[in-house]
Parts: C-alpha cells; structure tokens; sequence
C-alpha cells in the first residue's frame, strides 16, 4: 500500500479520512478474485466475529463456521459453560442449520417466543420421535389467538428432504413447492437440520470452516491471567487462542506468550492484543504471538478515551503495526470501528489479514440475547462493553456485593445500548453476501486477483468531510 502523496505517510487517519484509486481492470468478473486471508488457518474470508458477549456465542459462531468465516467466543465464559458450547458447536452440521422445535401440546405464544432464536423465520413441530409433523412460519401465526395449541394448526405432512439432496436438487422441491424452508431428516425420518433456498445458493458459493478432524471450527478468547482455562482448552483441541487484554502492551501479556510457547510450542495459533504501534506489535510477535490484535478505543459507546486520551486513528493504527507484523512474518487482526463494506477493504488494504465485526454483527438474529422491540414494534437487541458495569456484573457474580461495588469504580464504558436490526443485514447470511461481495468489489476496482496483491496494488487518498458525506447515503435510513 502507498500514499498517493508522501506527505501523509506520517498523518494519524481514521477510515473516513482515506479512500482507494481505481486501476486498470483486466478482468471479466469480480468474482475471479480470491479473498483468502494469506494467514487462513482454515478460514476462506478475512473477517472474524468480535469476541465479545453480546456477540459470539454459538449461535453466531456456529452458523459463520458453515460459511467460511470463524468466530471467537468471548473471554469472561467459564470452563463449564465453554465446553458445552464447543461441543455443541463441534456437533452441528456442518451445511445444515440448527431447527427450532415445538411439540404439538405447545401454544403459538410457546412458539413466537422462540422463533426468533434463529434465523430461519420458522419453526417445526416434531412428535416423541423428533418425527416433523408440520413447520409455521410468523406469519402463519399472525393475528391468532396466542394461547391456540399447535396441533390445531395442521393441515398435512409437510415437504421435507433427506440428508444427501444436493444443493440445486433441493432448491428445485422448495421452488416446486412454493417453500422457502425445508426440513431435512435422516434415513429414519427424524428431523436432523433445516435448510433454505438461500442456503442452498449459499453451499454453492461457501465451504465450512473446519477443525482437523472436520468439525465446525471456533477461537476462544482468554484473560492473560487465566492459564489453567488455556491447558484445559488446549486439551479439548482448541487450535486458535486470543489472548485479550484492553492494554496488550504489558508485562504480564508478553510473560503470557512465552509461558504458552514453552507449554504448548508452535501447535496453537496465538493473537495477543490489544496494540496501536509498531512497538508493542513487534513484541508481542517477538515473544512469539502469531499476530496481534490492532485498536485502542474507537467506539460510540467508549467512554476510556474520554477518560484516558489514549488512543489512536484506526487506519494508521492497522497500517503502522501491519507493516512490522510483516516484517516478522507475522499479521494483524483490525478490531473494530467496522460499519460497512468500505471499513473492511480499507483495513484489507492497509494490510490487515482479518477484520474483526462487533456491531454489525450483534443486531442480528444470531448474536447472543433474545430480540427486543422498542415502542415503536422495531426489533433491537441489547449491546454491552467487556468494561462496562453490566460486563463486570456478570463476571463478578460469585462475589459479595462490596467486591462487586469496588470493581465498579473501574469501569470505563457504556453499559449497554440499542441495537437495531437492520433491514436486508438482520441475518448473519445477509451480512456474510454484503461484504464479501464489497470486498471482491474493491478489490476489482484496484485489479488485484489476491489479497496479498490488493494490498500491495492499493493506492490510498486522502479526503476532506465534504467529500466523505459527497458519497453516503443522504436520505433517511431505517432504524
């Protein structure tokens, strides 16, 4: 990457202030160029979910694992509960999505409190032997009284599938059939997945990511402090570590990495984080971290930059540590202050190997609490930060109320706010198609055919407010 002009090699950038020059386009599609991280570790796109609570538990890290993507359950989960989501996530199909079930003696209250669990829009009745019997949709449901039970409902057998239909073959029945849902079962007829007609454009298109004994993959992020919690995750095959701390530039987070090094040697990938300069970057990898995590603060509902003035543009951020991180074979995740596409190319070009979403990806169906509705009926969900009096709450529960109210002294964010559902990018599915199509988009319009090569063809510019706001949207957009 390079500056069109010199003189702002040295300026403190956010994402907003640059922008990328075409190029000569030699091509036919844009979707001959490839958007493999260089440092894949299985993954076939460069993004990665936030590890944080509001985000990453296992609804969202196992349907981004069907897609290509991977995601990082968050540090404050303890062991037990750890290990009940990597083994369910480890158990999910690896093309189908998991299905909401209700049994005939449920309500459609029963039914419309869960339907929004997942994605899918629908749920599916089974009897005792996890047999379908039929599958609602909300709008089945719409307008009836919320104490009718289920059985009443039914009219016939619904459509379903078996486990080996392939990809067009299914979409093909639910075109037929005027569905846009099909439940799948096993050879005995008992319900195994649910599968849509998006998702079948989808498996075309998109591969798992996997494990090395071909499960659904996931990270796990962990406090530096918590080394027993490393040793029992190493011993369940975790193969990607985030070792997490707000100011990753400290003793105690090099300490870290050398004791995982000395236990575990090279086996496990380590990102150590979180940094701002060259500096911390080159010792983290030093200490033999396989790449850092980039940003200080650049947040809405971030109040330590307030507090602290510690903190830097996150553009020149990524772009000063990627360049040392190269240096020593090493790479960068960009954390945060990704709102749309642009965000993504532009931490790609600047030399980033994977972008990290947080609030994009947390009001969507499959983040981690339960839909809200606001009062105006608009669907939203509760976002929190790691340091916020919520998050210490929740992490400090075993303790008495004193210690509870001395840790709150330290916190230094927002507890929570509103997340709004956005239309067309309620769905992780939705997301997963804007950026990657945003991503090989930008990459056209430079002409590179690889990441690696975006990143060294990439010419950056510099903008002023006026030509920023020149480019958004100007009408009205939906909460």
């Amino acid at each position: 990457m390079k500056f069109n002009n010199p003189i702002y090699e040295n300026e403190e950038l956010t994402y907003q202030d640059v922008f990328l020059f075409q190029n000569y386009f030699d091509g036919y599609s844009r979707s001959e160029v490839n958007i493999q991280p260089k440092h894949n570790f299985w993954t076939q796109i460069p993004i990665v979910s936030s590890n944080m609570n509001a985000v990453t538990w296992r609804r969202m890290a196992e349907t981004i694992a069907r897609y290509w993507w991977l995601g990082v359950l968050p540090q404050d989960m303890n062991i037990n509960t750890l290990q009940e989501i990597i083994e369910k996530i480890r158990s999910a199909s690896v093309k189908y999505g998991n299905p909401i079930t209700v049994k005939p003696n449920n309500t459609i209250r029963d039914a419309l409190w869960i339907i929004h669990k997942r994605s899918y829009n629908r749920v599916i009745m089974v009897n005792d032997n996890n047999e379908p019997i039929w599958i609602f949709s909300e709008n089945d449901m719409k307008n009836l009284d919320q104490f009718t039970l289920l059985e009443n409902l039914t009219t016939k057998k619904p459509i379903t599938a078996k486990d080996w239909i392939s990809n067009k073959d299914a979409y093909n029945l639910m075109d037929e059939n005027w569905i846009s849902a099909l439940p799948i079962v096993n050879n005995n007829g008992k319900l195994i997945g649910i599968l849509t007609k998006k998702d079948c454009i989808r498996h075309e298109m998109y591969k798992p990511t996997l494990d090395k004994k071909w499960r659904l993959n996931v990270a796990v992020a962990v406090w530096i402090h918590w080394f027993d919690k490393i040793k029992l995750l190493y011993d369940m095959w975790i193969n990607i570590f985030v070792l997490d701390t707000a100011h990753g530039y400290q003793r105690r987070m090099i300490e870290s990495i050398k004791k995982f090094r000395e236990t575990f040697w090279d086996k496990p990938i380590v990102i150590a984080g979180n940094v701002i300069t060259p500096e911390a970057t080159k010792d983290l990898i030093e200490a033999w971290a396989n790449g850092v995590k980039v940003w200080v603060w650049p947040g809405a509902m971030c109040t330590t930059r307030m507090q602290t003035w510690v903190w830097r543009p996150q553009f020149t951020a990524v772009y000063k540590c990627a360049l040392e991180a190269r240096k020593l074979w090493g790479f960068v995740w960009a954390d945060w202050w990704v709102k749309e596409p642009r965000d993504v190319a532009l931490a790609l070009a600047a030399g980033a190997n994977h972008v990290m979403l947080w609030t994009t990806f947390a009001g969507t169906y499959e983040s981690t609490w339960d839909i809200k509705y606001d009062e105006d009926g608009l669907m939203y969900k509760e976002n929190y930060w790691m340091a916020s009096k919520k998050a210490v709450e929740l992490r400090s529960n075993k303790l008495d109320n004193f210690e509870i109210e001395k840790r709150w002294m330290y916190r230094e964010w927002i507890s929570k706010s509103k997340i709004y559902l956005r239309e067309w990018l309620e769905w992780v599915w939705d997301i997963i198609d804007t950026f990657t199509t945003g991503i090989r988009s930008s990459m056209s319009y430079v002409w590179a055919k690889d990441l690696e090569e975006f990143y060294e063809k990439a010419v950056i510019w510099v903008q002023t407010n006026a030509g920023f706001m020149e480019w958004t949207p100007h009408g009205k957009i939906r909460k």
